[in-house]
């Protein structure tokens, strides 16, 4: 028997199939694209490596 979480950690393991079956036909890319703001993370990116320079100074 599979081991079965308790509480608020339930995995819902339809909704997990069906994820990795949209993962495993390229379905995934599309949404991914659409949620993630490529130019907010660079703009992160560069501050976390300019505090990291000063850190290092």
């Amino acid at each position: 028997m599979a081991y079965q979480p308790k509480g608020a950690a339930k995995t819902n393991a339809q909704q997990v199939r069906q994820k990795n079956q949209q993962a495993a036909q390229g379905g995934n890319e599309n949404e991914f694209a659409a949620e993630t703001d490529a130019q907010e993370i660079r703009q992160q990116n560069q501050k976390s490596q300019q505090k990291k320079q000063q850190n290092q100074q």
